[in-house]
């Protein structure tokens, strides 16, 4: 191999014409016309159409007519411009080619799993697969043959520009790039840790770091003033097309670079962000992560409706509840009578969670619906000037004595009815700030930390044992959103003792609990803190959007599938019986410690004895699977019925299969033949008369799978 003599199949040029080459790469496509092969050869770099003439080259002609797709090969040729009519627009190298004097196949490949090449050889010919016409299951096993695709391999040259990016934006402004431990201790940060064992301690266990929030606060008491890292994190957490159980995360404390990451995907974002506080949010989107690409702002019709005589409003009224909807801007010629009351109000709402939605239209001026008739002419006059209704508008509202299911329910209606409409532009991106966040919120087991414990609260004279204060204080916290996605948040953060020690208190933690999971930390606060602040953002789900990919597994080279199994590597995987004896997960030897082995790792597998849920996702990808189109409805019910066989499942007590030797088969294969008389002429005739179609004596039917 002539490795010096390179050149990539992407840089042959017009300054090449004329001159020999030295290319390398894979067989991405062959067309044999029987006297002269074509082929393209791929490298990292692009394509190049290659020409084995046996009048040029006898020696390459015989051998190049048993290359196969992603054979390896190194082939030596003069390049020549195409004749006019032959270029390929497809290819950045299309009006090019390269007649081969000399070739070297350097591996062969086997048949493949699925088809790799994403270009035509010839203009106009039709491109057969694309990433997302497969099922991902196969691309993630075989994610190395799926990372050859010219397509993802782009995606990955964006991620790193926007790293590159980053990196540049940060050495400009004098931050110190400073790598954290991955093996620390376990910390409070909202989801599960992944553990590790130690071998030397036994008994004891390593966390993988959900972030590094300590180690940072203590780099800026270290005197590191200006700190950021590309950080690996873990978190043993429900996934979502969102969420990875390993991700990357920039962490660091500025927040001004996002604008010049986003152009490099060729996207300009206003500036400056505007802001939005966490209680105008959930007021008027019904989520701390609004989508403001389009408006149908939330309004709170309670009020106007305190004595009305239409009794199911009055008595949610009554009980303290919550009327409130949004206007849909002239689209009752869209939205008609059976989709609002048979789609909407039957189906579609009741999957969010709603027991109903009341809707009505504006039509000559007035309103009009199936209810309207319990509501005097003075409410429906304050009803319409409250959502500044118009001719042609449509009224949404959801009422229930929970407010916090209210506001969920139309969240999801909202964004549900914009995509219905085509209100959401696919270029549209609205950045914004949310701050004012809660600093505790009230769960079932008493007061926890909205974010986490090391947030200051916007004051500092509060009295950590009175729960209805705690509630009321707002953190220094503030989340960037766009497109309704969060992509990183941060905080300032306590930066005195008694401050920390007080949200301690706070959230019930004795003395001995606090210094068994903070004293290194507290320990830091005694030798002069400065005021400091940071911010994370999600490097993957913000490459994500960038590259307007429909999950953050595309810009991630190995990832986990939906249940966080690696399909390529099979990982997570039991551990031996030696591994977990130096380890000191169990003691013993013989039959005692194989039973142990089994209980350790059945016990690796369902952590904490959880009940298993499907997730609405993973319903909708078996339909797809199946080929078969469901509606919300259906898949709510399947999503239970699902989620109950595997928590059936579950109960049963697990069958010892190591020993047993691996079958095809559980009963022996062998033909079963009716013993029963053939049906004479005459009732073979009697049989087929209704048939829907017949050929001779056969039914036909009709054909299952295309070919």
């Amino acid at each position: 191999m002539n490795w010096k003599e390179r050149t990539y199949c992407g840089d042959v040029n017009r300054r090449h014409i004329g001159s020999d080459v030295v290319l390398m790469g894979w067989v991405d496509a062959i067309r044999d016309h029987g006297h002269i092969l074509f082929i393209h050869l791929r490298d990292v770099q692009g394509i190049v159409q290659a020409i084995f003439d046996p009048n040029i080259s006898a020696d390459t002609y015989q051998p190049a007519l048993e290359l196969r797709h992603e054979d390896v090969i190194e082939i030596t040729g003069m390049v020549a411009q195409r004749a006019e009519g032959t270029e390929n627009p497809n290819l950045a190298t299309g009006d090019l080619e390269v007649f081969v004097r000399e070739i070297n196949i350097l591996s062969k490949a086997n048949p493949l799993p699925f088809q790799i090449s994403e270009k035509a050889m010839v203009f106009g010919e039709e491109i057969r697969t694309s990433p997302e016409s497969l099922d991902e299951e196969l691309r993630l096993r075989y994610r190395y043959l799926d990372m050859r695709r010219p397509s993802i391999q782009r995606l990955f040259r964006k991620r790193h520009e926007v790293v590159q990016c980053i990196r540049e934006i940060l050495e400009e402004r004098r931050f110190i790039e400073v790598e954290t431990p991955f093996l620390t201790k376990s910390t409070p940060e909202g989801a599960r840790d992944y553990l590790v064992p130690s071998r030397v301690h036994q008994g004891r266990f390593y966390a993988l770091p959900q972030s590094p929030q300590l180690f940072k606060q203590m780099l800026m008491m270290g005197g590191m003033d200006r700190y950021f890292q590309i950080a690996r994190c873990f978190r043993d957490e429900d996934l979502r097309p969102n969420r990875q159980p390993e991700f990357t995360q920039l962490d660091l404390e500025a927040s001004f670079m996002t604008c010049r990451m986003f152009r490099v995907g060729d996207i300009q974002l206003p500036r400056p962000f505007p802001r939005m506080t966490y209680q105008e949010a959930v007021s008027r989107y019904g989520t701390d992560r609004p989508d403001t690409r389009f408006g149908m702002t939330f309004e709170d019709v309670t009020p106007i409706l305190q004595d009305t005589n239409y009794s199911i409003f009055r008595d949610i009224i009554q009980k303290g509840g919550l009327v409130k909807g949004f206007c849909v801007k002239g689209q009752a010629h869209v939205l008609s009578k059976n989709v609002l009351q048979n789609e909407y109000a039957q189906q579609i709402v009741p999957s969010f969670g709603g027991s109903g939605m009341t809707w009505m239209k504006v039509v000559n001026g007035t309103l009009e619906s199936n209810i309207v008739q319990f509501f005097s002419r003075s409410e429906r006059d304050r009803i319409m000037s409250c959502f500044d209704a118009e001719e042609g508008d449509v009224l949404l509202m959801i009422a229930d004595t929970s407010h916090k299911l209210v506001h969920s329910v139309l969240c999801d209606l909202r964004l549900h009815v914009a995509k219905r409409i085509g209100l959401i532009g696919e270029d549209a991106y609205s950045p914004l700030w949310i701050t004012d966040f809660p600093l505790f919120e009230l769960k079932e087991d008493g007061i926890q930390s909205l974010h986490h414990p090391f947030t200051m609260p916007d004051r500092t004279d509060f009295d950590p044992k009175n729960e209805t204060e705690l509630l009321t204080l707002r953190s220094r916290a503030y989340d960037l959103v766009v497109n309704g996605e969060e992509l990183g948040g941060g905080s300032i953060r306590i930066h005195t003792m008694d401050v920390q020690r007080k949200v301690f208190d706070a959230l019930g933690l004795s003395s001995e609990e606090i210094e068994s999971k903070f004293g290194f930390f507290l320990k830091a606060f005694e030798y002069g803190t400065p005021p400091h602040g940071g911010l994370a953002l999600g490097l993957d789900r913000m490459i994500a959007m960038i590259l307007k990919t429909p999950s953050i597994r595309e810009v991630i080279a190995f990832p986990k599938n939906r249940s966080a199994l690696c399909p390529l590597t099979r990982a997570p995987s039991p551990a031996s019986p030696h591994q977990l004896e130096e380890l000191g997960l169990f003691k013993g030897s013989g039959r005692d410690a194989k039973k142990t082995v089994k209980e350790h790792v059945t016990a690796d597998h369902r952590p904490s004895k959880e009940k298993t849920t499907i997730t609405r996702e993973e319903v909708q990808h078996v339909a797809r699977l199946a080929r078969l189109k469901i509606s919300e409805s259906e898949a709510e019910r399947l999503q239970k019925d699902l989620s109950a066989v595997l928590n059936h499942f579950d109960t049963l007590q697990e069958l010892d299969t190591r020993d047993v030797a691996p079958m095809s088969h559980v009963l022996e294969l062998k033909n079963v033949w009716r013993e029963d008389q053939a049906h004479p002429a005459d009732m073979t005739e009697a049989l087929l008369r209704n048939a829907p179609d017949r050929e001779e004596t056969y039914f036909k039917v009709p054909r299952i799978l295309e070919g």
